[in-house]
């Protein structure tokens, strides 16, 4: 099972998770299908309505059934063929999901065929997946996007989600990464002192970053002082100089103008918004705010 400061620094990765269908279709295959040791450089579902077939993806022999979901990983050898003269009937795409500088099934393990229990949902959903990429159209691309991520969630519920066992180290110094920031949100924070965190120098740092992150250090940052400060106005009766302090902040006012900035309201707004819909228990703890340190604030 994903350790809890694994999941951390995959939730980062997520966040920034680029999604792209690239085909979609129906198709009744021929008894020719086939491919010997293939490496597409994307991912590729296969949803079983009628026939037999035969999947091999690295050194694991699958033999897909009618009402099973099957995914072959991008950058996987893979080699597939029909069986017993009964060719596949079945919905596929093919698509990319990227985490960062890799394709979310390159960070994690997942079960490749699924049991789908309720076959009807599922043959909608791709159906709706092949209409909604067959139109030109911008709400057309998020609908699909949409549907598509319905679909491979599937995966992602189907069992505790592993990090794949060579992908470990580099998760390990994404999750220190974020251990770092998180431990030190009330305090100034440069990116020379992240990059020591993980033995990296500065400039290798910010592009070693922004490639798994997709944005700057320094923004990951702000946007971290941001999600505390929400947590903090919506579960706390701390003052706002207190959330202040707690999300880096010497100034109240200076703290009020970034977050009004990154947020689109004020502190105070922002929490009366949320307070008007979920009302705080009168007997709800304030949580005591961290001593804060005299060089600043980023």
């Amino acid at each position: 099972m994903i350790r809890n400061n694994e999941h951390n620094a995959l939730s980062d990765l997520l966040q920034t998770l680029q999604l792209q269908l690239l085909i979609a279709h129906k198709t009744q295959v021929l008894p020719t299908w086939g491919e010997q040791n293939s490496v597409p450089e994307y991912n590729k579902l296969y949803f079983i309505c009628e026939g037999e077939g035969w999947i091999r993806i690295g050194s694991s022999d699958y033999y897909p059934k009618p009402g099973q979901l099957f995914l072959t990983p991008a950058h996987t050898k893979v080699s597939f063929s029909t069986i017993n003269n009964r060719p596949y009937l079945k919905y596929w795409c093919h698509f990319s999901i990227m985490a960062g500088p890799l394709d979310l099934f390159q960070w994690i393990g997942v079960p490749l065929c699924l049991n789908i229990e309720d076959s009807h949902r599922m043959t909608c959903l791709f159906q709706e997946l092949i209409e909604w990429h067959e139109q030109d159209s911008i709400v057309a691309r998020l609908r699909e996007k949409s549907v598509l991520l319905e679909i491979v969630s599937h995966f992602l519920e189907s069992v505790p989600i592993q990090v794949l066992q060579h992908r470990t180290e580099e998760m390990s110094r994404l999750s220190i990464i974020q251990q770092f920031v998180d431990s030190r949100l009330h305090t100034s924070i440069n990116v020379e002192q992240i990059a020591e965190a993980v033995h990296l120098h500065p400039n290798y740092f910010s592009t070693y970053f922004k490639k798994h992150f997709g944005i700057p250090p320094l923004k990951y940052v702000s946007r971290k002082r941001t999600e505390r400060a929400k947590q903090l106005l919506t579960t706390t009766s701390l003052s706002i100089k207190e959330i202040a302090d707690q999300a880096g902040f010497k100034e109240t006012n200076h703290f009020t103008k970034f977050f009004r900035k990154e947020a689109g309201l004020a502190p105070t707004e922002y929490r009366a918004a949320y307070t008007e819909q979920h009302p705080l228990p009168a007997s709800h703890l304030i949580i005591k705010a961290h001593s804060t340190n005299d060089d600043g604030r980023n």
